[in-house]
């Protein structure tokens, strides 16, 4: 099958797109696409991946679903475009990157500069239906992005896995942490981001390993 998505990610994940589960999927966004309102854009589904490249990973923060309201996805986890308010958990991130770094909130929720840097933001699920958040989930997509997880821990070493809540944790549990750091936190949402997100210093942890490991640091 013929996906259109970054080259080396397409070099990587080839033999996952001749899966039969693959092929499930692929008809069944096709579907959605044609009778739904989806989020993200179609062109933006391997947002991440075209901002990353597999040789340029350093960092990976895991999401779970695309925000499903409207303007905000555009196939980054966490991130929203320009012009649209921060959501609560992206608010909380910028909280604690200003407690970490003392840095100043930023303009406006599009963590492309972090992508182009390095950094995966990468959602379990990679589309949705208009306020429907999990109307995807369970339709193949996370055994795609447990392929694209599983590539980076085997083929690669010092990479920054920030994992944010109980559901990245529990599908990054396999990961060897004598190759990678792996970084555990609750997750950034209102709900549970000041019983630890809020304090857990990932930020500085982060860059302080991969200078460690001779790679630059992410500017957060």
């Amino acid at each position: 099958m013929d996906v259109k998505i970054e080259d080396s990610w397409k070099s990587v994940l080839k033999d996952e797109f001749d899966k039969p589960y693959f092929a499930q999927l692929t008809q069944f966004i096709k579907d959605e696409y044609a009778t739904q309102e989806i989020f993200p854009k179609g062109k933006e589904i391997f947002n991440a991946f075209a901002h990353c490249p597999f040789d340029k990973g350093k960092v990976v923060i895991l999401g779970q679903d695309p925000y499903h309201g409207p303007g905000q996805a555009h196939g980054l986890s966490f991130s929203v475009r320009e012009g649209i308010p921060f959501p609560p958990s992206l608010l909380n991130i910028f909280k604690e990157i200003n407690r970490d770094l003392d840095q100043s909130m930023p303009a406006n929720g599009n963590l492309t500069r972090w992508a182009d840097q390095g950094v995966l933001l990468l959602n379990a699920t990679l589309t949705v239906r208009a306020s429907q958040a999990g109307s995807h989930q369970k339709k193949g997509w996370e055994e795609f992005t447990d392929a694209v997880i599983q590539n980076l821990a085997t083929q690669k070493s010092n990479i920054v896995f920030m994992l944010w809540g109980a559901y990245a944790q529990k599908k990054a549990a396999f990961i060897d942490e004598s190759k990678h750091l792996k970084l555990h936190a609750p997750h950034p949402s209102p709900l549970s981001a000041h019983r630890g997100f809020i304090g857990c210093g990932h930020f500085t942890q982060a860059n302080d390993y991969l200078e460690k490991h001779g790679l630059s640091k992410i500017i957060w």
